[in-house]
C-alpha cells in the first residue's frame, strides 16, 4: 500500500511505503553497549541485584534494570514513555533483549525494592563505579545539596515542606553528594518533603565515606546554608576534613558582620574581611569570612543587604581552611556546578518523574537515574570527550543515529545511516575504548605483586 504526499515547499511528490525492515532511530547507542560490556557491567548488575524471579518466563531483574536506564537515556520521562522501545528490534539486538519489558514490569520491579535492596544495589554498584573513578592526587571536593521533588497524589514520604515555586505542595525533599571534579554522584537518598536540608546529613555522609572508603581522598567539602549545623561541623572536624558552609544571617552574625574593623578592598567593587565567633549551642568559635559587594545599578548583587550597611550586599562562610576571605570565596564558588548536576538530573533524565506509590519503589528509581548519570560521566572520559557533555546534548549528538538492522549469514549487521553520521563520526569513540584502560591507584606497588 502507496500513500502520496507533496512537500510543504515545492509541492513535489513523495511516496511513503511501509517496510518490514527493522528500523531504529538510536544505532549511536551502539557506542554506549561497547562501553557497558567493557567495563563489565551485566555482570556488575547480576552480582549485586537483590531480586530474583523464579519464573522461568520472567524477564530477568537486570535487563529489566537495563531496559529502564536505556529508555531514560533516550528520553524517556515518565514509565508509559518507555513503551516506544518495545517495537525498537534493532535496538533490542543491540541489547541482547529477546524481550522488552513493558511499563508495568519496570514498576513491578521497583516495587519488589525495600530498604535492604535499595541500600545492596546501589551501595555495592557505586563501590563498583568508583574504582573506575581516576585518581586525583589532591584529593575531590565533595558538594552537597538538597532539591525538591513535587508531587501530585498520595504518595509515601510525599509531605508538605520548603517548596520555592510551589508553596503548600507536597513533594520529597532528596539529598545528594556529588565528587566535583569527577561529575561523580557518590551517594543519594530520597527523604520526605518534610525534612529540612541538614536532616539526617551526619549518617547520610557515614554512608557516603563508607562508599569512599581508600579510593580516594577528600580534599574539601561544600555546603549551602541550609547543611550549617553544629553536629556536622563536629563531624567534618573530628573526621579532620576540610570545609566551607555558606553561613545563615541571623542577628548574631549580622551583628559581627557590621563590626568588623578592617576591610581589603579587592577592587571598585569587592571587600573582604573575617571574624571569629561563639554562636549559640556551639562548642567552640568559628572563622566566618566575608565578601563585601558594592550595590550597582547597572548589575545586581549577589548576597544580603544589612539596615546597618545599605549600600553593600554580603555573602559569609564558615570555614576551617587557612586560606584567605578571597581564597575561600573562590573555593565555595566552584560549587556552582552542583546546581548544574542537578538540573541535569531533573531535566535530562527525568530524575524527579519516576514516582510510584511505595517509598522505597521511588527511592530505587531515583538511585536508578543517578546511577545512569554516574554510567555517562565515566562514559565520556573512557571516549575521551574533553569538555563535560551533559546527557540531552549526548542523546542528539552521539546516541540519535538512523539505521537498519540486516544480517551478513548468521550475524546481525546495524547500518547506520551516513547522513546521521553513521560509524564514521563514532568511529573516534570506539578506537578510544580499545585503549580505555581502568584508573589504578599510586598507591598500587606492582614490584610486591610479582
Amino acid at each position: 500500500m502507496n500513500k502520496e504526499i507533496r512537500s510543504i515547499f515545492g509541492k513535489r511528490k513523495v511516496i511513503l511505503r511501509g517496510t518490514g525492515r527493522a528500523v531504529t532511530p538510536y544505532g549511536g547507542v551502539s557506542v554506549f553497549v561497547d562501553f557497558l560490556n567493557r567495563i563489565g557491567y551485566g555482570e556488575a548488575v547480576e552480582k549485586y541485584m537483590p531480586i530474583w524471579l523464579r519464573s522461568p518466563n520472567a524477564i530477568r531483574p537486570g535487563e529489566t534494570l537495563t531496559a529502564f536506564l536505556i529508555s531514560v537515556l533516550l528520553g524517556a520521562r515518565r514509565f508509559a514513555q518507555t513503551a516506544i522501545l518495545r517495537g525498537d528490534e534493532g535496538l533490542h539486538r543491540l541489547l541482547g533483549l529477546r524481550r522488552y519489558p513493558t511499563d508495568d514490569t519496570m514498576r513491578n520491579l521497583f516495587k519488589r525494592f525495600g530498604q535492604g535492596q535499595v541500600v545492596r544495589l546501589f551501595s555495592g554498584l557505586t563501590e563498583w563505579m568508583l574504582d573506575r573513578v581516576p585518581i586525583r592526587e589532591g584529593g575531590y571536593s565533595v558538594d552537597l545539596d538538597s532539591t525538591v521533588f513535587e508531587r501530585y497524589g498520595k504518595q509515601e514520604g510525599a509531605k508538605k515542606g520548603h517548596n520555592p515555586r510551589k508553596h503548600g505542595r507536597p513533594s520529597h525533599h532528596p539529598i545528594l553528594a556529588i565528587l566535583a571534579e569527577a561529575n561523580f554522584v557518590l551517594h543519594s537518598w530520597l527523604r520526605s518533603g518534610n525534612s529540612g536540608a541538614s536532616r539526617g546529613v551526619v549518617e547520610f555522609m557515614k554512608e557516603g565515606m563508607a562508599l569512599l572508603g581508600d579510593k580516594h581522598r577528600i580534599r574539601l567539602v561544600r555546603a549551602d546554608s541550609g547543611f550549617l549545623d553544629k553536629d556536622f561541623l563536629v563531624f567534618l572536624e573530628r573526621r579532620k576534613l576540610n570545609y566551607i558552609v555558606v553561613a545563615r544571617m541571623t542577628k548574631w552574625v549580622k551583628r559581627e558582620v557590621v563590626r568588623v574593623g578592617q576591610w581589603r578592598e579587592l577592587d571598585e567593587v569587592y571587600a573582604v574581611g573575617e571574624f571569629k565567633v561563639q554562636l549559640l549551642g556551639w562548642d567552640k568559635e568559628r572563622r566566618f569570612a566575608v565578601v563585601r559587594e558594592k550595590k550597582r545599578e547597572e548589575k545586581g548583587s549577589v548576597g544580603r543587604s544589612l539596615f546597618e550597611l545599605p549600600e553593600y550586599t554580603f555573602r559569609v562562610f564558615v570555614t576551617n581552611l587557612e586560606l584567605s576571605p578571597e581564597e575561600v570565596w573562590r573555593e565555595y564558588n566552584q560549587r556552582a556546578n552542583m546546581e548544574n548536576r542537578i538540573a541535569e538530573l531533573k531535566y535530562d533524565l527525568g530524575a524527579d518523574d519516576f514516582c510510584m506509590r511505595r517509598f522505597f519503589a521511588t527511592e530505587a528509581a531515583f538511585r536508578s537515574v543517578t546511577l545512569l548519570f554516574n554510567l555517562l560521566s565515566e562514559f565520556q572520559r573512557a571516549t575521551g570527550m574533553v569538555n563535560y557533555q551533559r546527557a540531552a546534548t549526548l542523546r542528539s549528538t552521539v546516541f540519535l543515529c538512523g539505521a537498519i538492522l540486516g544480517k551478513a549469514g548468521r550475524r546481525s549487521v546495524l547500518f547506520l545511516s551516513e547522513s546521521w553520521g553513521g560509524l564514521k563520526s563514532r568511529k573516534p569513540l570506539f578506537e578510544k575504548l580499545l585503549t580505555y584502560a581502568v584508573p589504578t591507584s599510586p598507591k598500587l606497588n606492582l614490584q610486591l605483586m610479582t
